[in-house]
């Protein structure tokens, strides 16, 4: 146990300080915008693929479309986002900054969903393979494998069919 005493104590720390950023982001992003990490996270998205269909949005936050509509409809309530109707095909919307959210994306802060992704799309397939397999161990260390995930640090989930990970990867 004692070799493994140094490693499980890095471990931790480094669970603490990414608990740690988590908090603080989210609590800065809402004092200075007041809206949700997430929320932020798909305004800035939009702003940099501006319009941009539903479906290509949650591919671009990895989020269900249907989550990304739910984080939408509260975003068009506040004026920040609008939706078009394509004219060629009725069945595909079009979203789009309003003014108001262009005028927040310019002052807005990191959004930390957005330093995750960019971090993690960086990372070689074999690498982001093992990260996977230890966040699994770790899920199931807390046994949680069966607890829908939630946006970070918001009340919304992430609606998928494949999400559940009972099976640790061998």
């Amino acid at each position: 146990m004692s070799d493994k005493k140094p490693i499980i104590s890095n471990i931790i720390d480094n669970l603490r300080r990414v608990f740690q950023i988590l908090n603080e982001q989210s609590k800065k992003v809402e004092r200075e915008t007041g809206i949700t990490g997430p929320q932020l996270w798909a305004i800035k998205t939009i702003h940099e693929n501006s319009p941009v269909k539903v479906s290509d949005l949650a591919n671009k936050l990895y989020l269900h479309p249907t989550t990304v509509v739910g984080i939408i409809d509260r975003l068009e309530k506040q004026n920040l986002v609008e939706r078009r109707r394509s004219k060629d095909d009725r069945r595909v919307v079009w979203i789009d900054l309003t003014d108001k959210g262009n005028d927040l994306v310019k002052s807005a802060p990191e959004v930390v969903q957005g330093l995750l992704v960019s971090g993690l799309e960086e990372i070689s397939a074999n690498n982001l393979t093992e990260i996977d397999r230890s966040m699994k161990h770790l899920v199931k260390i807390f046994g949680a494998q069966k607890i829908a995930p939630k946006l970070i640090l918001s009340t919304e989930f992430n609606i998928r069919q494949d999400a559940n990970i009972e099976e640790l990867d061998k």
